[in-house]
């Protein structure tokens, strides 16, 4: 639980503060008195009677009165007795524990651990920590690192799993320009984490007062239901959040008893956590805090972009990384290229990017930009890239880019590269409350992220033509392992999920039969190895009693080999559908290309069960593969709405079967009219 005490307090003791800065109970004293806190502060150290000029006792029962906040940052041994001994004597109902040795450190130190949370659950109050650098919040400093950010109530809420990080993160963001509201480490989580952080926020949120960015590092999500839940009200609220999740694991390293085992990961579940909260997904710092900055600025509206700048070849690269992840820069011609170009001094460009050259001015930088604003309908940001030639100083052109930027109704991101150079000009213009982006790829990349993050998901469950009852009757039945064909097809019936016509055979009558009543051309495969193909166990394109004789024959032969599917032959592109368990998260989904693409290409879209037909678009329009499942170069494209369909539809099956540990349904064959399943594997572990 977060409280008013943990984050507004009017009284705060510092136990183990002292004179040395250089360690952290003598450090967060500092801070908390640079940063101006008015209330009541106390110390407890046993060998001082003033500590800072602070006031220092030698015990908690020598306290003058009640206190809001403690602050630990002695031996973790101490740690349980103190906020016990502080919760029962002194009313104490925050503790922030800077102190380490807990968990981190193995057994011992998580049996410490248990024993701080429960002494803080026993006097009520609420515990942040152990092993963390503390928390900013307007009413006091009660960190030990630097920098301490001056706070702004518009800027950024923060929470960070890790205070090296935050610090870090701090690092990055605040010479951009950057601004904070809150900052709260958790350390260890021994009480609150990031996921009691984001309910805080959520519970206590206030348009038109709360903050509206949030920023989240985070090590280990314990609890993803209500991370998704608490986040996605957030962003329905109007919020915006970024999050870095670090702990990156190798998927091949996890299983292979199938494609999906081999594909998804723990990082599968977090990539498709995030995205149906709707929360931007970053990879490091400056990633996250540039995406920060975005969110700052007024929302593109569309992807269609001008570039405005005075060199070539970081237009160029800017283009290249907006254009590879889905925004446009649309090639400026006719009128309005003729009209720009006439603002500009000779040899300028105004195709899109404008290149206005290093001889281009202020002026004339504030020509193009209300053009594109106020003329271009097509056009709804602009990004500027003007930096200093070091011959003159670029202040009238940083004023013009403000001007621009308060008058514009499109927003406006400008990249001002020259912080060494036009160091003065850079501050001059941060000064005005805006924020930089010093590099225009890192811009462009942020852009992208943000433009292909969906909104949150709803939580409505798509249940026509499934019939559960008998998914749950049939997964009930069967056991554990690999289903056989006719268990899978059954399952698949149940949800509603067409497949191609098939039949199992044992004999050679039984295949003749078969394959006269489906007619020519047949595929046949082999029931029993897990990867066929890689046994010979699958023969395409069977056109003749004769060749399906030769090839039952041969199939039989193959070892663990006792009866062989026959399939009806259809033609179309090869798709892939898959999804495995994971803990705690549920059903993670996969889709892409399928066949060999599937490995060959790692083109695939993550999804948490259960999906809505928006999230599941979503994830299929999000494949670089995409173009092709649409229709390329003259090959016709794939029903996608019919994709679309038995993804939502498999998610549904997989919410009710939670049994289901990996699936496979690799490949169903694609084309203009139809999907269709053609080879299934299911593996239902209890």
């Amino acid at each position: 639980m977060i409280n008013d005490a943990l984050l507004s307090p009017r009284s705060i003791v510092v136990v183990g503060g002292s004179e040395n800065v250089t360690k952290p109970g003598g450090k967060i004293v500092r801070n908390i008195l640079d940063g101006g806190y008015d209330g009541d502060l106390y110390v407890i150290n046993p060998g001082s009677s003033k500590v800072q000029g602070v006031a220092a006792y030698s015990s908690v029962d020598e306290l003058p009165g009640d206190v809001d906040l403690a602050i630990l940052a002695v031996a973790a041994r101490f740690c349980p007795k103190l906020v016990e001994d502080l919760g029962q004597l002194k009313s104490v109902k925050a503790f922030i524990v800077i102190s380490a040795g807990f968990s981190e450190e193995g057994h011992e130190g998580a049996q410490l651990e248990d024993a701080l949370r429960l002494a803080a659950d026993k006097v009520g109050a609420s515990l942040v920590g152990p092993n963390c650098i503390g928390v900013i919040t307007p009413r006091y400093n009660g960190v030990f690192t630097a920098p301490v950010p001056k706070l702004n109530a518009k800027g950024c809420d923060f929470v960070s799993g890790s205070g090296a990080t935050a610090v870090f993160i701090l690092e990055s963001a605040l010479p951009k320009g950057l601004t904070f509201a809150s900052l709260i480490t958790v350390g260890n989580s021994a009480q609150n984490g990031i996921e009691e952080v984001l309910q805080y926020w959520d519970e206590s949120y206030q348009e038109g007062v709360s903050s509206r960015i949030k920023l989240i590092y985070v090590e280990n999500i314990k609890d993803p239901d209500k991370l998704l839940k608490h986040a996605s009200s957030l962003i329905r609220k109007g919020c915006k959040i970024a999050a870095i999740k670090s702990g990156v694991t190798e998927a091949g390293k996890r299983a292979t008893s199938s494609h999906t085992g081999a594909m998804a990961s723990s990082d599968s579940a977090v990539e498709a956590l995030f995205r149906k909260a709707g929360i931007v997904r970053c990879f490091g710092r400056e990633e996250l805090t540039t995406v920060a900055s975005v969110f700052m600025y007024k929302a593109l509206t569309g992807k269609n972009l001008a570039i405005i700048t005075q060199a070539g070849g970081p237009g160029v690269m800017l283009t290249d990384a907006l254009s590879h992840g889905g925004l446009s820069i649309p090639q400026i011609e006719g009128a309005d290229h003729d009209t720009l170009l006439a603002m500009l001094n000779p040899g300028s460009s105004a195709s899109n990017p404008v290149d206005i050259l290093a001889t281009g001015t202020a002026s004339q930088l504030g020509d193009v930009i209300t053009y594109c604003d106020q003329r271009m309908d097509h056009i709804h940001g602009m990004i500027v890239i003007f930096g200093s030639t070091g011959l003159t100083r670029v202040y009238d052109a940083y004023e013009m880019i403000h001007e621009k930027m308060m008058e514009c109704s499109k927003p406006v991101y400008p990249i001002l590269p020259s912080v060494s150079s036009a160091q003065n000009e850079v501050a001059f213009f941060l000064a005005k409350g805006h924020i930089n982006f010093p590099d225009e790829v890192t811009l462009g990349r942020a852009l992208t992220k943000v433009h292909q993050t969906p909104p949150p998901a709803g939580d409505d469950i798509f249940m026509e033509g499934i019939d559960i009852q008998k998914i749950r009757e049939i997964i009930e039945a069967a056991p554990d392992g690999f289903q056989s064909p006719d268990i899978v097809n059954n399952l698949l019936k149940a949800a509603g999920i067409p497949m191609v016509d098939e039949g199992v055979v044992s004999t050679r009558r039984q295949a003749l039969r078969l394959a006269r009543k489906m007619g020519y051309p047949l595929a046949m495969k082999v029931i029993g190895p897990v990867h066929k193909s890689d046994v010979g166990g699958v023969t395409l394109n069977i056109k003749s009693d004769a060749h399906l004789m030769a090839e039952f024959r041969r199939m039989k032969r193959i070892k663990g080999v006792d009866s062989v599917l026959i399939q009806r032959m259809i033609t179309g592109m090869e798709l892939f559908i898959g999804a495995k368990y994971e803990p705690r998260f549920g059903h993670v989904i996969l889709c892409g290309l399928g066949g060999i693409f599937v490995e060959a290409l790692g083109d695939l879209s993550h999804g948490l069960a259960p999906l809505t037909f928006n999230e599941a678009h979503s994830m299929v329009q999000s494949l670089k593969s995409y173009p092709i499942i649409q229709g390329m170069r003259g090959k016709q494209g794939i029903n996608e709405q019919r994709f679309v369909e038995i993804i939502v539809r498999l998610s549904t099956l997989l919410r009710f079967a939670v049994e289901i540990k990996e699936l496979d349904l690799n490949p169903l064959i694609g084309n203009a009219d139809d999907v269709r399943v053609v080879d299934a594997r299911i593996l239902i572990e209890r």
